[in-house]
């Protein structure tokens, strides 16, 4: 069976939080790259009040196999008490790409 990819998000309100968030899955291997959009506004409920706040998105690419370690490494390195986590299934892409992604998290 080929292995599958996935993008995985987080959101933080902080630029400099978001860039070691990205950084550190990628040099350990659990995600090829980490991409940080641009600061947008979230709006959303949060004990009873709602809130907005200004997040960045940092969407990482992986495999199936290592998503495991990077929702643990995310989850212990982010500050939310309770941290977006989404996955989405990438259902197709360029073969070369997909094989980068496959590549880049392998462990050594």
């Amino acid at each position: 069976m080929a292995t599958e990819i996935v993008i995985a998000q987080t959101t933080i309100d902080d630029e400099e939080k978001a860039q070691a968030l990205a950084l550190g899955p990628v040099e350990a291997r659990l995600a090829s790259c980490a991409h940080i959009d641009a600061p947008f506004t979230a709006v959303y409920r949060w004990k009873g009040q709602i809130e907005t706040a200004k997040e960045w998105r940092i969407s990482f690419k992986t495999t199936t196999e290592r998503l495991p370690e990077l929702e643990a490494w995310v989850a212990q390195q982010h500050p939310y008490e309770i941290p977006e986590w989404i996955t989405l299934p990438v259902t197709g892409g360029s073969d070369a790409y997909l094989a980068w992604v496959v590549e880049e998290t392998a462990t050594a």
